[in-house]
């Protein structure tokens, strides 16, 4: 754990004075929740909900960017506690904030995808579909061969999210169909220049979070400070590890960043 440590102390310097003008924003599963064969099952960490809220009086926003529905990452985490928490759903579709939910209406594309990958999964023992509202997700986790059964699937769930005017977005062991034009790096975006931000936070695991990442490092281009957090728990991709400052434990190496990065 001191070599955690130790590459999160190099970081305070340049944000230590920053924080009442940073931008914390983190992804949901993996980085908050560990990742559980069943996406229903997931739950942040008891202990998220007291760090987020104590990094709320300290920094300028907290937010959660993720691909589930906005309401149910709050409902998983417990998180309709936190002060002033912001939450970016479905990369960025949805938004909740103060208890408040902002939804657009469904795509027509995915109601036509989700009839398709339901055909598609009946036939493949393993494979399982998350109907999202405004997205639809194959998993291939519970699959005996779930990387061969990805495999498998990829050019078919492509075809089908053509055909749909929706995008594929790969993650682990999954393969989600999504409206065009939204994800995780524009919602960073969003967040920095609401708050008028100086420095933003990122921690994330997934090829979903690599826009975020990127999108980090473009406002590090027009004096933004940045640090981008990877929650490695043996899961996490390497095209995101490769994008980190810092490479931490899972989520419970990811609220240990935070009291770090946060602390007095």
């Amino acid at each position: 754990m001191a070599a955690y440590e130790d590459e999160l102390e190099l970081t305070r310097p340049g944000l230590r004075p920053l924080l009442p003008r940073t931008v914390v924003a983190l992804d949901f599963d993996g980085t908050l929740a560990p990742i559980v064969e069943r996406p229903e099952d997931a739950r942040a960490l008891p202990a998220a909900v007291e760090v987020l809220s104590a990094v709320a009086e300290r920094v300028a926003q907290v937010a959660i960017v993720t691909g589930r529905p906005a309401a149910d990452a709050v409902r998983l985490g417990g998180l309709d506690d936190v002060p002033g928490l912001v939450v970016f759903g479905h990369y960025g579709l949805e938004r909740w904030s103060s208890g408040e939910l902002h939804s657009p209406g469904e795509t027509s594309g995915v109601a036509l995808a989700r009839e398709r990958v339901i055909q598609l999964a009946a036939s493949r023992h393993g494979v399982t579909v998350e109907d999202k509202g405004h997205s639809v997700a194959v998993h291939t986790r519970q699959a005996e061969d779930p990387e061969g059964a990805l495999d498998e699937l990829r050019l078919r769930v492509s075809a089908i999210a053509d055909d749909a005017g929706l995008q594929v977005t790969p993650g682990r062991f999954v393969l989600e169909l999504r409206p065009r034009g939204a994800d995780k790096g524009v919602a960073i975006r969003s967040l920095v220049s609401e708050a008028s931000a100086e420095a933003i936070i990122y921690a994330g695991d997934d090829l979903g979070d690599i826009p975020a990442a990127d999108a980090v490092r473009e406002l590090g281009a027009t004096g933004v400070v940045g640090v981008v957090i990877c929650s490695e728990s043996g899961e996490a991709v390497p095209e995101f590890r490769a994008r980190a400052d810092v490479v931490v434990p899972g989520p419970e190496g990811v609220l240990r960043a935070l009291a770090i990065l946060t602390a007095e």
